[in-house]
């Protein structure tokens, strides 16, 4: 159980957006749905985070709006994948400012890695409007990309 307030009901829209998406496995599960991740397996193996805080901001973040389970049949049995919804994916814009930040104010190792907005192929230094041709850019238009880079 969490030790902070509840802040779903609070005035101020940071607040309750931070009562959804202020836990840091959150916005790594985010980030890493954007990135392709569905299976549980997969985010485990990416984040190397135990089954069960997964698990729990999993529910968590479908019981809030940010992924829809999606049963898929394995080998022995039918298990889910988790798939952004537009709520999920609309939080590209605060992912790339975070991403931006860390970049400016932390210092990286010597490898490390840079996010990148894609849309229509080429880099955008934006998440909400293409640096190169201008264009609006929602969820459905836009993707992040991964790149490792060293220092």
């Amino acid at each position: 159980m969490a030790l902070r307030q509840d802040w779903s009901r609070h005035p101020c829209p940071i607040a309750r957006a931070l009562d959804v998406a202020g836990d840091p496995w959150v916005m790594l599960i985010v980030r890493e749905a954007l990135l392709g991740a569905r299976r549980f397996e997969e985010f485990r193996g990416r984040l190397q985070v135990a089954d069960n805080v997964l698990s729990r901001r999993l529910a968590q973040m479908v019981d809030a709006g940010l992924l829809v389970r999606e049963p898929y049949r394995g080998r022995q049995r039918t298990h889910d994948e988790y798939v952004l919804t537009e709520a999920g994916a609309d939080l590209l814009p605060a992912l790339d400012a975070l991403a931006k930040w860390g970049t400016r104010y932390t210092e990286a190792p010597a490898k490390s890695t840079r996010m990148s907005v894609i849309h229509d192929g080429h880099r955008s230094t934006s998440a909400t409007v293409c640096s190169e041709c201008g264009a609006e850019l929602g969820a459905a238009d836009r993707s992040y990309q991964r790149e490792w880079i060293s220092a």
